[in-house]
């Protein structure tokens, strides 16, 4: 994804600001592609331009919940 993009949240608190037990965050673009806010993973290193997120289960299904699937 390059530049700014229209984002949906569709978890988390709606402050855009990670806080206190609500990260990471889930949002969708306006393309349907989806962007991941949270920790950095150190799984392992991705290619230049990439980055890892690891997201819990129960962040996916509020997520999917919040799009109706």
């Amino acid at each position: 994804m390059s530049g700014r993009a229209a984002l949906t949240r569709l978890t988390g608190n709606g402050s855009g600001e990670c806080g206190e037990k609500d990260c990471p965050n889930v949002y969708q673009t306006d393309t349907g592609s989806f962007v991941i806010q949270g920790d950095l993973s150190l799984a392992f290193t991705p290619p230049n331009g990439e980055g890892l997120v690891e997201i819990s289960e129960s962040v996916l299904r509020e997520a999917f919940r919040a799009l109706g699937w």
